[in-house]
C-alpha cells in the first residue's frame, strides 16, 4: 500500500464515524494538497498524506492530551511507525506551535518533533486555512473569522488562531506567489 493509500485509510477509520466533519474538512485539505502538486514536486504524495492526516489528533480513539497536533503526531510516530516527515508535518501544522504554548505544550512539541521544511509547512498551513469545516474552498480570511466565531475570541483557540493570523496570510501569500510562478513557466523548488 502507498503513503496517500494508507494516509487515505488510516484517517477515514479515526474519523469519518465519530468526526465525520472534521473527515469532510480532511478530505478537502487533501484535496487543495493535490492541486499544490505544481509546486511540490517529488514531495506532493507527502503533503497530501499529511493533509488527510492533519486532524486524526481529535479522534477519540487517540486524543490523549487534547491538543491535535501532538496527539496525532504522537499515534503516527508510536502506534503507526509512520514516514517521519509526515509525523513532523502533521505535529506542526497551522502554527502549532503557537497554539502549544497557549495550552502549555510547546515545550513538548518542540522537544518531540522537528520542524519539516518551511515550504511544505507553508503548503499544508494553506490547504487547511482555506478549507472549510465542511471540506469546501475558502479564503484565509473567512477561515480565520470562522474559527474564532465558532470557538470564541477569547478562549485557547480563538487566542491561538488570533495571534496566528499575520503568519497565515504571509504563509498563503508564499503559496500563492510559488503557483503563480510555477503557471508562468517555473519550476517546483
Amino acid at each position: 500500500m502507498g503513503l496517500t493509500e494508507w494516509a487515505y485509510t488510516l484517517s477515514e477509520s479515526l474519523l469519518s464515524e465519530p468526526l465525520p466533519r472534521r473527515w469532510a474538512h480532511s478530505l478537502g485539505v487533501a484535496k487543495c494538497a493535490r492541486s499544490l502538486s505544481p509546486i511540490l514536486g517529488d514531495d506532493a504524495q507527502l503533503l497530501e498524506a499529511a493533509a488527510v492526516l492533519h486532524d486524526i489528533g481529535y479522534s477519540p480513539a487517540i486524543a490523549a492530551t487534547g491538543f491535535h497536533p501532538l496527539d496525532g503526531a504522537r499515534f503516527l510516530r508510536d502506534q503507526e511507525g509512520a514516514d517521519e516527515r509526515v509525523v513532523r508535518l502533521v505535529a506542526h501544522h497551522s502554527c502549532a506551535l503557537l497554539e502549544a504554548e497557549e495550552r502549555g505544550l510547546r515545550r513538548e512539541l518542540e522537544s518531540e518533533f522537528e520542524l519539516e521544511r518551511p515550504d511544505l509547512v507553508d503548503a499544508l498551513l494553506y490547504c487547511d486555512m482555506t478549507t472549510t469545516p465542511d471540506g469546501t474552498q475558502t479564503t484565509p480570511a473567512a477561515r480565520l473569522d470562522e474559527i474564532v466565531q465558532r470557538y470564541g475570541p477569547d478562549t485557547i483557540v480563538g487566542r491561538f488562531i488570533q495571534r496566528a493570523a499575520p503568519e497565515i496570510h504571509a504563509a498563503s501569500k508564499r503559496v500563492g506567489e510559488r503557483m503563480a510562478d510555477v503557471s508562468v513557466g517555473g519550476q517546483p523548488m
